[in-house]
Order: C-alpha cells, then sequence, then structure tokens
C-alpha cells in the first residue's frame, strides 16, 4: 500500500493553528468528514476512544491517531503539519507538530496495518520528517509524503 492510495492533496493541512489534543482531533475529524461524507463528530468520538486505549503520539514530534469506522468505503488519511507543537500524551512526552490521522473500515484488519506500517516507515526518516517540518504549503507536503525519494533528492 502506497500512501497515494490513502491521502489526497485535499486532505493536508499545511499550518493548523491548534492548542490542544482535542482541537487537533476536531480538526482531523472535520477534514475527515469532508472527504468521506461521514459525520465529523462520529469521526472525532473514534478517535477519542482511540486514544482513551493508549496515545497515538510515537514520539519524536510525530502522531498517528487511527480508528475503524463503519460505513467508510476504504482508508482514508489526513496530514496536519501544525503551527505549534502540543502536548499530545507522547510515549517520549514530548509535544507534537506532525500529524497522520489514519481511517480504515470497520472490516478493514490487513488493510489498516498496511497503512499504519506505510506511514510509520515513511514518518521514521529524518531528513523527510525536517522537511515536512519546514514546509508550510499543502502541495509541497503531499509532494514530500507520497514521493519521500525527493527528500533525499534536495539534500
Amino acid at each position: 500500500m502506497e500512501l497515494t492510495d490513502i491521502l489526497s492533496k485535499d486532505n493536508v493541512v499545511p499550518c493548523a493553528k491548534v492548542t490542544s489534543k482535542r482541537q487537533l482531533l476536531q480538526l482531523a475529524a472535520d477534514k475527515a468528514a469532508e472527504a468521506t461524507g461521514l459525520a465529523a463528530h462520529e469521526i472525532f468520538e473514534t478517535l477519542i476512544e482511540r486514544e482513551k486505549c493508549g496515545t497515538t503520539g510515537l514520539g519524536g514530534g510525530i502522531a498517528v491517531p487511527h480508528g475503524k469506522l463503519p460505513g467508510l468505503e476504504h482508508v482514508v488519511g489526513v496530514f496536519i503539519r501544525l503551527d505549534r507543537a502540543i502536548e499530545f500524551d507522547a510515549v517520549d512526552e514530548m509535544p507534537v507538530d506532525l500529524v497522520f490521522v489514519l481511517l480504515a473500515p470497520q472490516g478493514a484488519g490487513a488493510d489498516h496495518l498496511k497503512a499504519l506500517s506505510r506511514i510509520a516507515r515513511t514518518l521514521r526518516h529524518d531528513r523527510l520528517v525536517e522537511q515536512l517540518r519546514a514546509s508550510r504549503e499543502a502541495d509541497r507536503l503531499y509532494s514530500l509524503l507520497v514521493e519521500p525519494e525527493q527528500a533525499d533528492d534536495a539534500a
């Protein structure tokens, strides 16, 4: 599974101004609702419930909130770059500024895991993460995410 399978340019938010985890998840839910046609409050509740099971803050300023939703037809991603890092209860207790939200259909076991794995592999590259943090345009963020070798070429 490639990130182009789950992320569109329309689902990239380049300079989000939120001050809390709750605001961030609401923004993500609103953006995902636009992309999926599902109710934002259902998406928000799904993300909140998942966070209650344990943080999705991976460390290094990165979080991957995720959940499964009935009525969703395919895996959908939303990438959000925050203007300022926020507290997220991450495993390393560091604030988060790069967020990749992943939503999957209720029965999408393998696809959900493949997408999570792809996101984690992509965001483990320090050079790419630096470039994501330095970029303020949705098109550039999208290009960096779906074509991570560009990060190496620009070095």
